[in-house]
C-alpha cells in the first residue's frame, strides 16, 4: 500500500511516499481503508523528532474512510462501513490502510451518514479534544467565559464553537496577524484580538474579573499571558506549545494565592489511558458536526503533498483544517 513515513527526523521534505506492508487488525482493533486524512500540527512533533517515535514511521492521527477488517472481539463495526476515527495512539493514517481500537472509530450511519468523508477526517482529533478539554479537564460551568489562544486554526475554531454548545457566556479568542481575525469571527467568538495586545484587553474583554476558562496551545509570551488572563478561581489548560518557545514555568505559589489552577492535556496520552471515553467524546464531536453544532472548515491537499500540508501548518498561515485525500 502507500503511505507516507518519516525515515528520518528533520524538515518537511524528510516525508517520502513509500510501499508498505497492510496492517491487519489484532484484537479489539479495526483496519480502515482511509479515504482522508487529516494533517495537525501533532505530526510535525513527530517529524521533528520532539515526539519519540521508531523509524520509518507512518504519521497520521485521524482518519476517514471505510471498514476494512475488523479483529477478535469486535462488535457493532462491519467491513465497508464508513467511519471517522481516530489513530493517534499508534499513528499511521497517512496510508491507504489504518489500523486503531474499535472503541476510537464511529460509524457514519443513520444520522451521521450525511457528513462527508472529507469532512469526517477533519473533526476526530480537534473535535475530540475540544469537548475533553472544555468539559472533562477545564470542567466549564454554564455562563462561564473562555478564552481560547490561535482561534482560527483547526482545533481553536471548533473549541470556541465547543465551548458555546457546553453553555459558555462570553467566548473570546486570540489570533497571530489581523488577517485572521474575520476568520475566526467567523467560528462564532464574541471578541477576537491580536495575541500581542491581549494583556492590555483583559479587562474590557472581561469587564475587569478575567477569564473563567483558557486554552493555551501556543505556549511562550502567550502562557504568561494566559495565567495573568485568569479570574479568581480560573483554569488554564495547557495543550501544546506551537511557537516552539522554551518552556514557561508556573511558580506553584501564585496559584495557591490566586486561586488559580493549571491543568494539561495530550489526546494521545488520554486515548491510549482511557479510550472508551475518548470513543464517546469522538461520537459527541462527530454528531455534532453531522448535524452542523460544529462547523468545519475543510481544505484538501493529495497525500503526495503531504510536506506541502506540513509547511503550511509550521507557517502559521492555515486556517481551518488541511485534509490529505489517499484514496478517490
Amino acid at each position: 500500500m502507500r503511505a507516507v513515513a518519516i525515515p528520518g527526523f528533520g524538515g518537511a521534505d524528510v516525508l517520502r511516499v513509500t510501499d508498505a506492508g497492510v496492517p491487519e487488525p489484532g484484537p479489539g482493533q479495526v483496519s480502515i481503508d482511509v479515504a482522508y486524512a487529516g494533517a495537525n500540527f501533532a505530526e510535525i512533533l513527530y517529524r521533528r523528532g520532539v515526539v519519540d517515535v521508531p523509524l520509518p514511521f507512518v504519521p497520521g492521527i485521524e482518519v476517514s474512510g471505510h471498514v476494512r477488517a475488523v479483529g477478535p472481539g469486535v462488535e457493532g463495526l462491519r467491513g465497508g462501513l464508513p467511519v471517522a476515527a481516530l489513530t493517534i495512539v499508534d499513528g499511521g493514517g497517512y496510508a491507504e490502510v489504518a489500523v486503531t481500537s474499535a472503541d476510537l472509530v464511529v460509524p457514519l450511519d443513520g444520522p451521521l451518514a450525511g457528513l462527508g468523508l472529507d469532512v469526517a477526517a477533519a473533526v476526530p482529533s480537534n473535535g475530540t479534544t475540544a469537548f475533553l478539554v472544555l468539559d472533562r479537564v477545564a470542567r466549564i460551568e454554564p455562563g462561564e467565559s473562555v478564552l481560547v489562544h490561535a482561534a482560527a486554526g483547526g482545533v481553536g475554531g471548533l473549541l470556541g464553537q465547543a465551548a458555546r454548545l457546553l453553555g459558555a457566556g462570553r467566548v473570546a479568542g486570540t489570533v497571530g496577524s489581523a488577517a485572521k481575525i474575520e476568520t475566526a469571527r467567523g467560528f462564532g467568538y464574541d471578541d477576537v484580538v491580536l495575541r500581542a495586545d491581549l494583556s492590555g484587553a483583559v479587562s474590557d474583554l472581561t469587564g475587569g474579573r478575567g477569564f473563567d476558562v483558557v486554552v493555551d496551545m501556543v505556549g511562550g509570551p502567550a502562557r504568561r499571558a494566559s495565567l495573568d488572563a485568569l479570574a479568581p478561581m480560573g483554569r488554564l489548560v495547557v495543550m501544546g506549545n506551537a511557537s516552539g518557545a522554551d518552556d514557561v514555568g508556573v511558580p506553584a505559589n501564585e496559584l495557591w494565592f490566586a486561586n488559580k489552577t493549571v491543568s494539561g492535556f495530550n489526546l494521545a496520552a488520554f486515548a491510549g489511558t482511557f479510550p472508551e471515553e475518548a470513543g464517546r467524546a469522538l461520537r459527541r464531536a462527530v454528531t455534532a458536526a453531522a448535524s452542523g453544532d460544529l462547523r468545519v472548515g475543510v481544505e484538501e491537499l493529495p497525500l503526495e503533498k503531504a510536506a506541502e500540508a506540513h509547511r503550511r501548518i509550521e507557517s502559521g498561515t492555515t486556517t481551518g483544517k488541511l485534509v490529505l485525500a489517499v484514496r478517490g
